[in-house]
């Protein structure tokens, strides 16, 4: 192995010298009974004081990475680190290690935010044990934590599902850097292109999403003789929308349907009773006469795809979901 510092770093030469014998360690490239170089060999060869190797030798004598064998030399010990780096699996590991790093700088993630996001993620593997953790990852903020929250709660306690949207991936590294260490990340079919983009280290699948019980319920109570402006951010979302209203209203036969940045929108809410409003289109509530209805066209997440997406991958995954709970429960309820 080489042993080098630079001196035009700004880090101390004892700090360069340690890191890097305990990095040949952790590496394979000194080898369990390998010899070092004596104190002084070492020190001319790098070009440093005596005093520094021998600090160096004794701190890494004290982490129990090297021996010193009187009359023999100094030798790297067999420690657990050394025989790590012996196996021919971790060298595969190494790979990835390699691969994370260049991937954090090219998202400009600093080596010691590396670390932390490293060490905060082993942590937490760490205190709740072999959990899976899944992203979900819609468009706005509300709503992809009301999807998150339904998809926890029909998988169980050892699954982890943390709302993301689009643009916090975008815009921060540091959620790019989360979303790219999950399981699993689950989107919208029309985004999966663009989420598994953003995400590649990461399995992306879809599911559907249909109308909420709530948004089903509150359509279903509305009045017969309701006039029903239809309001959406994205004109491409309108006719399936529209149809939605039309589904779960169709005793209500006056439904126009129009877009936030629309001309002639103020005139239009004027003239009707109620407003059906897309999520991500909460501010067309600000322009409308004090009293009138307003109800969010939510959606919530298909419960049978999530039965037949998603849960097969964490059994895979040897995650017990809240639906094979409920399996076993009935399974012992029938016995007794």
């Amino acid at each position: 192995m080489d042993f080098f510092v630079d001196r035009e770093l700004p880090v101390p030469l004892r700090t360069q010298l340690q890191g890097l014998i305990e990095y040949g360690i952790a590496c394979g490239e000194l080898a369990p009974g390998e010899a070092l170089p004596s104190v002084r060999e070492l020190a001319e060869k790098v070009g440093v004081a005596p005093m520094t190797v021998s600090q160096v030798y004794s701190d890494l004598k004290a982490a129990g990475l090297i021996d010193t064998r009187p009359g023999s030399g100094t030798f790297v010990s067999d420690s657990h680190q050394a025989r790590l780096a012996g196996r021919a699996d971790v060298s595969e590991l190494h790979r990835q290690i390699d691969h994370l790093i260049d991937e954090s700088r090219r998202l400009g993630i600093r080596s010691s935010d590396l670390v932390s996001l490293v060490n905060a993620r082993a942590f937490y593997r760490d205190s709740v044990g072999p959990r899976l953790r899944i992203v979900m990852i819609g468009i706005f903020q509300d709503a992809t934590a009301s999807y998150a929250k339904f998809i926890a709660a029909r998988l169980g306690r050892d699954v982890t599902v943390e709302p993301m949207t689009v643009s916090s991936i975008e815009r921060n590294p540091a959620a790019m850097a989360r979303a790219n260490s999950a399981d699993l990340a689950i989107t919208f079919a029309n985004r999966h292109r663009e989420v598994a983009t953003l995400v590649p280290n990461t399995k992306v699948v879809t599911i559907s999403f249909t109308p909420s019980e709530e948004t089903r319920r509150a359509l279903a109570s509305l009045d017969s003789l309701a006039s029903i402006a239809v309001v959406s951010r994205f004109p491409d979302f309108l006719p399936i929308m529209k149809s939605g209203v039309q589904r779960f209203a169709p005793h209500v036969s006056e439904i126009t349907a129009t877009t936030l940045e629309a001309p002639g929108l103020e005139t239009l809410l004027a003239n009707v009773s109620v407003v059906i409003y897309a999520s991500g289109a909460e501010s067309v509530t600000d322009l409308l006469p004090e009293g009138m209805q307003a109800i969010e066209y939510r959606h919530a997440p298909d419960t049978a795809d999530i039965e037949r997406v998603i849960v097969p991958i964490i059994r895979a995954a040897g995650v017990v979901s809240q639906a094979d709970d409920t399996s076993k429960r009935d399974a012992i309820d029938a016995k007794v």
